[in-house]
C-alpha cells in the first residue's frame, strides 16, 4: 500500500510582518499539518539579499529555495496579503509537490488598489512607532493579547527600508494576472469582513475571476486584515477543511 505524503503548509507573511505571524495558526494545525513560515527578504530576521531585488520574482525564488532546503514534499502555499501575490506567482510555475493554494486577504495578481496619497503616507511612516500603532489600529478589527500586539509593532519596525519601499513602489504594483491561467491546483480565499485594507469585494473583483472555477471566497465575520493573529481558530478550521479536500 502506498503512503500518502504528509501535507505541509508554507506560510508567506504580509508586508512589514514576519513568519512568526503564522504561529497561532501553526499551533492549531499541529501535529496533523506542519506549518513552515520563512521571513521574506527584508523582513523579520531575513538577511538582506546580495542583490537588492525585492520583486515578486525574487521572493518566489527565495521560497523555492526554502522549500528545497527543508525537503518539503507535498505542500499548500498559504499566502497572506503580500504573501498571497507571491504564492500565486509561485503556483503559476506549477512546482512539483504543490497541492493547493490558500490565500488570506491576498494582494491581488493585478496592481494593488492603493491611492498615491496612501502609498506616500506609508513610505513616510517607515520606522516610526506612533505611525506603526496607528496602522495597527486601522488594519485590525479584533483585540489582540498585548504580547501579540507588540510583536506586530516590533515586526513593522524591524522591516528594512529597501524592502518597505520596494513593495510600496513596485511589488504591489506588479501585474501577474497573465500568469494566472497556469494556476491549476485547488485554491481558496479567506477574508475578514472588516478588512479596511483588502475588502472581500476586492478579492471578488480582482482575484477570484483569475483562479480555477469553483474557488470559494470564505468570509470571517468581525475580522480585519491580520487574519492569522485575529482569527487563528477560524483560519485553522478552514485550512483543515481545505486540506481534507485535496
Amino acid at each position: 500500500m502506498s503512503v500518502v505524503p504528509a501535507l505541509t503548509f508554507i506560510g508567506l507573511h504580509y508586508w512589514a510582518g514576519s513568519g512568526r505571524a503564522f504561529q497561532p495558526v501553526a499551533d492549531l494545525l499541529a501535529p496533523d499539518y506542519p506549518l513552515l513560515a520563512p521571513d521574506l527578504l527584508g523582513f523579520g530576521a531575513a538577511p538582506e539579499p546580495a542583490v537588492s531585488s525585492y520583486s515578486v520574482g525574487a521572493y518566489v525564488r527565495q521560497v523555492e529555495s526554502f522549500i528545497a532546503e527543508n525537503g518539503v514534499g507535498r505542500y499548500v502555499l498559504l499566502g497572506h496579503s503580500m504573501g498571497g501575490k507571491i504564492a500565486l506567482a509561485l503556483a503559476a510555475r506549477q512546482p512539483a509537490g504543490l497541492a493547493g493554494v490558500a490565500l488570506l486577504s491576498p494582494s491581488p495578481p493585478t496592481p494593488e488598489p492603493m491611492t498615491d496619497a496612501d502609498r506616500m503616507a506609508s513610505m513616510r511612516a517607515y520606522g516610526k512607532r506612533p505611525e506603526a500603532e496607528q496602522t495597527f489600529r486601522k488594519i485590525t478589527a479584533r483585540a489582540l493579547p498585548e504580547p501579540l500586539h507588540q510583536q506586530v509593532l516590533d515586526d513593522t519596525l524591524r522591516s528594512t527600508r529597501l524592502a518597505w519601499d520596494a513593495w510600496l513602489l513596485h511589488g504591489s504594483r506588479e501585474d501577474i494576472s497573465a500568469q494566472m491561467g497556469n494556476v491549476r491546483v485547488p485554491c481558496t480565499i479567506i477574508s475578514g469582513d472588516q478588512d479596511d485594507v483588502m475588502s472581500p469585494s476586492v478579492h471578488g473583483l480582482e482575484t477570484l475571476p483569475l483562479l480555477p472555477v469553483g474557488t470559494p471566497l470564505e468570509i470571517i465575520g468581525g475580522a480585519g486584515h491580520l487574519l492569522p493573529y485575529e482569527a487563528p481558530e477560524e483560519v485553522a478550521e478552514l485550512l483543515r477543511a481545505f486540506a481534507r479536500r485535496l
